[in-house]
């Protein structure tokens, strides 16, 4: 079983030997502790601070994560407090974007390898044609 065992980790992942391991970069389950506050971030997309979308489904994840990050530093919080996310992907040829910039986000945001829950599911649309990628989530942060 693999476990968030950093110093002070609010949010207990692991992946128990008693199933398969995890096909994607997310652990099974996460346990938030009694002393958090829960947070629900609401669909975010690719745009920018300006309201730009980026051009592909690289650029919008990219801009998806940078979001992310920027709602969660509202809250004097980061990636560490995600318990949970969900991804929706508008059409499977975009796909290999979402997961490039995805493994690269989550390289400098989980450097120990231990992710949180992630589902993905393929689409065939979202609210603006436009968009590759939706993505919400829910973040404990310490009381």
């Amino acid at each position: 079983m693999s476990a968030d065992t950093s110093p002070g980790a609010a949010i207990r992942r692991t992946n128990p030997d008693t199933i398969a391991p995890p096909i994607g970069k997310y652990s099974h389950l996460s346990e938030v502790p009694a002393n958090s506050r829960l947070v629900f971030i609401a669909g975010q997309v690719g745009k920018n601070p300006a309201g730009e979308l980026a051009s592909d489904s690289y650029g919008q994840t990219r801009e998806t994560l940078k979001n992310v990050a920027a709602l969660l530093a509202s809250l004097d919080a980061g990636p560490a407090q995600i318990v949970r996310l969900l991804t929706f992907v508008n059409g499977a040829e975009n796909l290999p974007g979402f997961y490039a910039a995805r493994d690269e986000v989550f390289a400098e945001w989980f450097p120990d390898g231990v992710y949180p829950g992630h589902s993905l599911a393929v689409v065939a649309g979202l609210a603006d044609p436009r968009l590759t990628i939706e993505l919400e989530g829910w973040a404990a942060i310490p009381c």
